[in-house]
């Protein structure tokens, strides 16, 4: 077994367009930029090798490494997030890689370990992903919010922004467990190379999920419970809110 085999590498890609906040992995969070506090999170997992922010604009390649951290650049035609992780996994090697939120600063490192930990304890899952328990009756109407079904063995069904499963007897009391589904995956690399070869599906188009491409194309998706909600930076107005939480969270520690 290569050495390049056990490299578990934490990709996370970091676009400076974006339609409702452009320039967001640079906005100034806590006194530091936005994609700082991502990567420091990321490098307390403890089963990363290695942590690289994928960026199609030198500004933020520059930005990460003033902070010390690594970046590389892509392109920037990428229809995906994977997309340009996958092209990173053609300059450098791994068996694992992590594709991690630009936009989460309170990425929980437990999470990326217990996600990781699932690849290794059974190879044969090329795809895992979180989710968390819905505990508020509204997310499950939420359409911003992706929910998702599995089978027995743990391995996803279907991702919708739909309510399902959809209790369909209301008259009864039926007790149904809703999972939202957190925005992070690992992938085993040959899967991972093979993601941009594989067409959109009519249901990824329909629902704008990029992960229903991989179940219409044969693959599971191995889905691995967790306490962690996740809580990202969509537009300015939610940098105030993600403060607020980094402040308690740090008062907690200093208490602790």
């Amino acid at each position: 077994m290569s050495a390049e085999s056990n490299q578990i590498i934490a990709v996370i890609p970091a676009r400076h367009a974006s339609s409702r906040f452009p320039g967001k992995p640079l906005a100034a969070l806590a006194g530091r930029p936005m994609i700082q506090h991502v990567v420091e999170r990321v490098n307390q997992a403890e089963r990363v090798s290695r942590v690289v922010v994928a960026t199609d604009d030198p500004r933020i390649k520059t930005a990460v490494e003033t902070f010390g951290g690594e970046a590389i650049l892509t392109r920037s035609d990428h229809h995906t997030g994977t997309d340009r992780v996958a092209e990173v996994a053609t300059h450098l090697a791994a068996g694992i890689y992590v594709n991690i939120q630009g936009d989460e600063p309170l990425i929980d490192p437990a999470t990326i370990d217990a996600v990781v930990a699932a690849m290794i304890e059974d190879e044969s899952v090329q795809v895992a992903s979180p989710c968390v328990a819905i505990k508020h009756r509204n997310d499950i109407m939420d359409p911003h919010i992706t929910k998702v079904v599995r089978d027995f063995d743990g391995n996803a069904l279907y991702f919708s922004h739909a309510p399902i499963p959809w209790v369909r007897d209301a008259q009864h009391t039926v007790t149904a467990q809703h999972w939202k589904h957190i925005g992070l995956y690992a992938f085993r690399r040959d899967a991972l190379l093979e993601f941009p070869t594989l067409p959109p599906g009519e249901l990824e188009v329909l629902e704008q999920l990029e992960q229903l491409r991989w179940l219409e194309n044969g693959f599971r998706i191995r889905m691995v419970e967790s306490d962690y909600d996740a809580v990202s930076v969509d537009v300015p107005g939610d940098l105030e809110r993600v403060e607020k939480l980094l402040r308690a969270e740090s008062g907690r520690s200093a208490a602790s």
